[in-house]
């Protein structure tokens, strides 16, 4: 996948570039995630599956949550092989939900709210992004005890002018994102000699109204109020290293079972030193996402760039992509700018980067043992 976010303070917005001690590999895969499920093919407002959108790691008011079937908390606990000093970073990443909405200028310069407008040969539609957003929180360390930390996003509203004839805008696309707080709970809890569970709750304490009296579309009104696609990034400075869950050592396995893990699942990844000595059940770094991963996941060299669904293979989603009528492109354009981005990207390919993306061997070994390995 393609670029990189920065660390920012907490409450802040992400900014471009590799947080500093943050490995470029951590960043990749740590995005996919975020986008998982953002947009999918055919990438229009139209289409079935873009109706329902939002569904990867959402963490809604916790006064609204029940009412349209959504968790108010997200929580993660890991095991941590280090001493009391041990200072762990944590980044609490999602999407924050925008409602764009297009307004055309009227003859009399006033302005009304439209569903669609064309100007200059291109249209726009009224609908929903997203934008990227972390929180960082101080270093902390199980010496330090449970810390509970108030977090907040502010609301932001911007215009983007559509110029028309003479240069005049013909419109404006105005971009709405409502305000969100919650919390992050740190705790470390003594599991063995050097081990310690670490939980990490987010839960959303944002206020918002009632949705409307329409059960069906409630979960879409609370939306821009809910922390979407919400997973966390778990670094440990040295010395210490982080348990694989999947696959502990056998003295863990007991306490690793015992983890509780509620709308994430903590994946070891390549990231900070990566995995100590070609050890594949440690790690300096975890991510706990929505989406269910393997230790040590990483987005393949050959894809070209962001396709929001990871679990297709890259070369039909593209060819898929290709293969939409003018009318279907347009549309696409029209919903989301980062489906007019793929499109761009789609049918800039050359023969050459399509056949890239037709199979890769990464390695070989042998398809069956031989008798004296079975004994």
């Amino acid at each position: 996948m393609s670029g990189a976010m920065g660390a920012a303070g907490v409450g802040e917005d992400v900014g471009e570039g590799v947080g500093e001690g943050v490995d470029e590999a951590v960043e990749k895969i740590a995005r996919t995630c975020l986008y998982e499920g953002y947009l999918l093919w055919p990438y229009r407002r139209s289409a079935l599956k873009n109706t329902r959108r939002w569904t990867f790691g959402g963490v809604f008011p916790q006064t609204r949550a029940r009412s349209c079937g959504e968790r108010d908390m997200v929580r993660a606990e890991v095991l941590l092989e280090a001493a009391d000093e041990a200072r762990l970073t944590v980044r609490v990443r999602f999407l924050h939900v925008l409602e764009r909405q297009v307004h055309r200028v009227r003859a009399d310069g006033g302005r009304e709210p439209v569903d669609s407008l064309t100007v200059a040969g291109r249209r726009h539609l009224t609908w929903q992004e997203a934008t990227e957003h972390e929180w960082v929180l101080p270093p902390w360390s199980p010496a330090d005890g449970p810390l509970h930390t108030e977090v907040h996003a502010p609301a932001v509203t911007d215009e983007e002018p559509l110029p028309g004839d003479e240069g005049r805008p013909a419109g404006f696309l105005v971009r709405t994102r409502r305000p969100l707080s919650g919390t992050v709970t740190l705790e470390a809890v003594p599991v063995a000699d050097g081990v310690r569970r670490i939980g990490v709750a987010v839960r959303n304490t944002t206020p918002c109204p009632e949705p409307g009296g329409d059960p069906r579309t409630a979960r879409d009104e609370l939306a821009p109020y809910a922390l979407v696609s919400t997973h966390l990034v778990l670094g440990c400075e040295s010395p210490g290293a982080f348990v694989s869950l999947a696959d502990p050592p056998a003295a863990l396995r007991e306490a690793a079972g015992a983890c509780r893990n509620d709308g994430t699942w903590p994946a070891l990844v390549a990231g900070y030193d990566g995995p100590r000595g070609g050890d594949r059940q440690r790690s300096r770094a975890v991510l706990a996402s929505p989406v269910t991963l393997e230790d040590f996941p990483a987005v393949a060299p050959e894809s070209p760039g962001d396709l929001f669904d990871g679990g297709e293979i890259d070369q039909l989603l593209i060819l898929n992509v290709l293969a939409l009528t003018p009318h279907e492109r347009e549309e696409a354009r029209a919903s989301d700018p980062r489906a007019r981005e793929i499109l761009d990207r789609c049918a800039a390919l050359s023969p050459d980067d399509l056949m890239a993306l037709h199979g890769t061997i990464r390695g070989f070994a042998p398809a069956v043992r031989s008798l004296e390995e079975e004994r």
